[in-house]
């Protein structure tokens, strides 16, 4: 989906590529830190669903605010939601996780029917935090600030 550039939140760049995430789901915060290992070239900036500037991409995106049941994807102006977004994120990493990305070629609902039972049971698998983490210094840098 193509977003509305002229209301871009000031919180991110014209280039930025930023992974939204559930700052309180343990998955999602092992999704982050998988990807600030793995994205060496520091391609991704990082944005809790639930920070001020998480918050403004997803109004700007035009998704909830308050029931965070995806992982958003936001490069350049154009917005991925669920497996599209994570197959989006992979296909950029090096290999062998780039190879991950050529699943796109699978048809989207039918990678969602697999998606969604994850991410609505996510807190029940694999638990939750009672607040959002706040990145490590050494991570800071990879997280969208104003």
């Amino acid at each position: 989906m193509q977003l509305n550039p002229a209301e871009r939140p000031i919180c991110v760049g014209e280039q930025h590529r930023v992974v939204l995430f559930d700052g309180v789901c343990k998955l999602c915060n092992g999704w982050a830190r998988f990807l600030i290992e793995h994205d060496r070239a520091a391609l991704f900036q990082l944005a809790s669903m639930q920070s001020a500037e998480g918050q403004a991409l997803l109004r700007w995106a035009g998704l909830p605010r308050d029931h965070f049941d995806t992982m958003a994807y936001l490069e350049n102006g154009r917005l991925w939601v669920r497996s599209s977004a994570v197959l989006r994120v992979v296909g950029q990493l090096p290999a062998p996780w780039s190879w991950l990305g050529g699943l796109r070629l699978i048809p989207g609902p039918l990678r969602d029917a697999l998606y969604d039972p994850i991410a609505r049971n996510r807190y029940r698998l694999f638990g939750r935090h009672e607040q959002c983490l706040l990145p490590n210094a050494d991570h800071q840098r990879r997280f969208l600030h104003d």
